[in-house]
């Protein structure tokens, strides 16, 4: 069994969330600086073993008022197929301080199934939104 909490990574958790963000197709090479600061100004889920260790996690940019943008989520592969990406968006729908929000959103490449059951949906007018993007911010491709 696992357990689910929002809560700020401690420092050896963020090494595994480094380890694992880093070979990531959504950051590549994200240094381990920028893994932390994202962390510190964000909240954070973490799902942990029965030991105690991290097994997943998931980050949410919000400012607490209007907007979530849920990014970051992974479970560790020995971990997968549990819910545990699941709960770990639930662990933040469900947060007092997020009740009421505006709008939420995610991008995921092969996920969608997760986080439909929550909400989640293709966006209603794509066409109003813009990104600016940087291919390659840590010096790797997100190809």
């Amino acid at each position: 069994m696992h357990t689910i909490a929002v809560e700020q990574p401690s420092e050896s958790d963020i090494g595994v969330i480094h380890a694992f963000l880093a070979e990531s197709y959504w950051s590549p090479g994200v240094p381990r600086a920028v893994v932390a600061r994202a962390c510190a100004h964000s909240l954070c889920a973490i799902a942990r073993s029965e030991r105690g260790g991290l097994i997943g996690f998931a980050r949410l940019v919000t400012d607490r008022a209007t907007f979530a943008w849920l990014c970051d989520v992974f479970v560790l592969p020995e971990h997968e197929g549990k819910g545990i990406a699941r709960t770990l968006a639930q662990a933040f729908v469900d947060h007092r301080d997020l009740q009421g929000l505006r709008r939420w959103l995610l991008a995921t490449k092969d996920a969608h199934r997760v986080y439909a059951p929550l909400g989640f949906a293709p966006l209603a007018a794509p066409e109003r939104w813009m990104e600016a993007s940087s291919p390659a911010p840590y010096g790797r491709d997100r190809s």
